[in-house]
């Protein structure tokens, strides 16, 4: 059986609701996107239903602590198609064994969210070291970037509280989306402009001391420097070179 859905959170718990309604056994779970036709395999389209997708989220959330909460969505926004059948499975096997079932790292599922996870909050956790924001001349401070995995909605905490006196923008260009703050509530995005127009704020649109601090920080960068003690190895490993391009000390 080939349950389809459309991709999201929702929808995928809405899966295991319907999964548990009808017990159709073995289950393949396939996004909208992804599903192809196949002649041999009976298939049910998921209709999404947040009141069913709330019921499966909260029984969780009785089984299961806030960290592995956490595992789950992290492990969705990593977008990899694969781990949707892993959530899945998860969610089924969380409801069919006792408490600490997650604690088995012997069973694949627990063992693959846990790894997916992990990435995600690595990713989550560069992009707010690496993260540099430009001051345009409006007073908006802008930051174009492109994660590997969708961490956007984890970022917003962080830089709520770190930035609470700023209005600043955090712009997938990827996933084209991002998140804005207006010194009050953060707010969801969309902006359509050419995405080679993304990466930065235009020269012209930039706060006319954007540049002259921007050269201040190269040379203190700089003149802190030690060539001597020079470990490029060692510097890559905990600055990848993937993430210079967002480095103000690096362009």
């Amino acid at each position: 059986m080939i349950y389809i859905f459309d991709g999201s959170l929702e929808g995928l718990l809405t899966a295991v609701f319907e999964w548990f309604e009808r017990k159709p056994g073995l289950t393949k779970i396939v996004s909208e996107e992804r599903h192809q036709p196949n002649v041999f395999s009976q298939s049910f389209e998921v209709l999404t239903d947040r009141a069913k997708a709330d019921r499966v989220w909260n029984g969780l959330a009785k089984r299961l602590d806030r960290n592995w909460m956490r595992k789950i969505y992290c492990t969705y926004l990593s977008e990899i198609p694969e781990m949707h059948q892993e959530i899945f499975g998860f969610c089924c096997y969380i409801f069919q064994h006792q408490a600490g079932a997650e604690k088995n790292y012997g069973n694949a599922q627990v063992l693959n969210i846990t790894q997916t996870a992990r990435k995600v909050e690595r990713e989550k956790h560069r992009m707010e070291a690496f993260i540099r924001f430009q001051k345009t001349a409006d007073g908006m401070f802008y930051c174009g970037i492109d994660p590997d995995f969708n961490v956007i909605p984890l970022l917003v905490n962080h830089f709520k509280n770190r930035y609470a006196d700023q209005q600043w923008i955090i712009y997938d260009i990827k996933r084209h989306y991002g998140i804005y703050y207006n010194l009050q509530t953060v707010e969801e995005i969309k902006i359509d402009i050419d995405k080679s127009l993304m990466k930065k704020a235009n020269q012209h649109l930039l706060d006319e001391q954007e540049t002259l601090y921007a050269d201040l920080w190269k040379d203190y960068f700089k003149s802190t420097n030690i060539v001597a003690r020079k470990n490029t190895k060692l510097h890559t490993q905990h600055v990848p070179k993937r993430y210079w391009k967002y480095l103000t000390e690096k362009l």
